[in-house]
């Protein structure tokens, strides 16, 4: 059986970089409201594995890049309009808001500009958007072109971004005409309308030589505008996109199918768990069981790194087990666990202001990352041209 897995006692708590005593609820009282507190074995695990996080929280309208700063870890918020999916591959960074899809390039030269000086060794800067409607859109994934096979990593103009549209109930692409560019859609449903008949919602792909292959959620297999609510609690089905077939039913607000290790990876958020579908019963297997509605998932080595939301009470979350819990032990952070035993090895909790959690993705190679999106002069005088152009700039400045 799954259990909930406890920190050895050693263990201490950080906030916004500053130790906290050890009795953390006579500290918290005048600290700021997006306040934050993590094990030291969180800025420790980046450190090591030389990587960071981005999170997206739409309930608190925030970007938050996770990174380590020496013994503590370092919580960077940048706004956006309700920040949902997050897809990156190599220096290109996809972030689905409100109306918009925005597209960032990591562009190293800035890192020279950005403060602290020196202090950074990626900046990504907007290249793009396309708004695509208030689509409620969720997950999203690069993908290489058909018949290429996986993509590469590194930035190609060719992977498309394929992007759950959930009002419409289907999966898409971006378009430079069209709102979006319906690609897919489940078999029972009949017409794409902005009515969220199945609350799809989570998305993976799994490359072969001759196509990308996806695995989809959704909160209930049902074809009228709201129907998955009577039965979140246990309607809740992973799909294969290429047989347009349920592999698996009985879910609870399943969330962030991925593909990993050899392994289809799956969050049963309705039970606050993590797991992967065993292949040979096609059953699902609970690895770990955590404090929150899980949701955002990403991994590196033998490493999950799952998003959980305390999940206050409120129509959507109601008659689910994880809300059933004391309020005081469901939580909003990034819980990361080692994938051969299931125990955590790591956590930072969000409080106060912040309640939801969205989207985990982990950046590789990339330890202290920054993004530019209000710094109007710095994206003003940042300049991207083609290597053919670079020979005929001035490069003093």
């Amino acid at each position: 059986m799954p259990g909930r897995s406890a920190l050895p006692p050693e263990e201490r708590f950080h906030d916004h970089g500053v130790p906290m005593p050890e009795d953390i609820s006579e500290s918290v009282r005048d600290l700021p409201p997006l306040r934050s507190v993590h094990t030291t074995s969180f800025p420790q695990l980046l450190n090591e594995l030389g990587i960071s996080l981005f999170v997206t929280t739409y309930q608190a309208n925030k970007l938050v890049i996770l990174r380590s700063d020496g013994a503590v870890l370092n919580t960077h918020f940048r706004g956006f309009n309700k920040p949902m999916g997050l897809a990156l591959t190599g220096d290109r960074l996809a972030i689905g808001t409100a109306l918009e899809i925005w597209e960032y390039h990591n562009v190293p030269a800035v890192t020279e500009r950005s403060e602290p000086i020196g202090g950074h060794d990626a900046c990504f800067l907007p290249r793009s958007s396309v708004t695509t409607g208030d689509i409620q859109i969720h997950e999203m994934v690069w993908v290489a072109p058909s018949g290429h096979g996986a993509s590469t990593g590194s930035r190609s103009a060719d992977d498309e971004l394929w992007f759950i549209n959930t009002r419409f109930s289907c999966l898409c692409t971006r378009s430079g005409i069209h709102s979006f560019e319906p690609r897919w859609w489940p078999s029972f449903i009949t017409q794409l309308a902005p009515e969220d008949r199945c609350h799809l919602n989570g998305l993976c792909s799994v490359p072969d030589e001759q196509r990308n292959k996806f695995y989809v959620t959704a909160l209930g297999e049902t074809d009228t505008p709201g129907g998955w609510r009577a039965n979140k609690k246990s309607g809740g089905i992973l799909m294969d996109t290429s047989s347009n077939r349920v592999l698996l039913g009985g879910l609870s607000m399943p969330h962030s199918p991925r593909w990993y290790a050899g392994r289809l990876w799956l969050l049963e958020s309705g039970n606050g768990a993590i797991g992967w579908v065993d292949p040979v019963n096609n059953r699902y297997q609970c690895l770990a069981e955590l404090p929150g509605f899980t949701r955002g998932l990403d991994f590196f080595g033998r490493f999950a790194f799952v998003g959980l939301s305390q999940v206050r009470e409120s129509a959507v979350f109601s008659g689910i087990a994880i809300a059933e819990r004391p309020i005081e032990e469901r939580c909003c952070g990034v819980w990361v666990l080692d994938i051969e035993s299931g125990q955590t090895v790591a956590f930072v909790k969000f409080e106060d202001a912040l309640q939801e959690i969205f989207a985990v993705a982990v950046l590789p190679g990339r330890r202290y990352p920054d993004l530019i999106n209000d710094n109007l002069s710095v994206i003003a005088d940042s300049f991207v041209l083609p290597d053919t152009a670079l020979g005929r700039t001035r490069q003093d400045r």
